[in-house]
């Protein structure tokens, strides 16, 4: 159940954070943006559920690059959020920022693996 709620989360956090590129594949229409609309709202729940779980997963045999992927959607998707821990909020917030140039190569990759989850096809976990 707790891999389901992984996978989804990528493939919203995969949409989320390459929505530049996904936008240019679409052309004329619009539906990777109007996908990105309604998911927008839920950006910190998804961002929440990628970062922890992805933390579960490197605990987890053979699951190293799926934990390693959430856990850069979820530094991604929550930079002010971070910003609030007490202790290490500042270096997590400066290191969220230092991503942000690879935004859209981590929503691919999530965007893929989620995909790839869904469907029992993925080698990496």
């Amino acid at each position: 159940m707790i891999s389901l709620i992984f996978e989804i989360a990528c493939i919203c956090a995969g949409i989320l954070l390459a929505i530049a590129h996904l936008d240019q594949l679409d052309g004329e229409s619009t539906f990777f943006l109007r996908v990105a609309e309604k998911l927008k709202p839920f950006n910190a729940s998804i961002g929440f559920a990628t970062l922890v779980i992805g933390i579960l997963y490197l605990f987890k045999s053979g699951c190293l690059i799926f934990g390693i992927v959430g856990i850069l959607c979820g530094l991604l998707l929550l930079p002010q959020q971070l910003s609030k821990v007490p202790g290490i909020g500042d270096s997590l917030f400066k290191f969220s920022n230092s991503l942000q140039a690879y935004k859209a190569i981590v929503g691919d990759i999530a965007l893929i693996l989620g995909v790839l989850g869904l469907f029992n096809m993925n080698p990496f976990c």
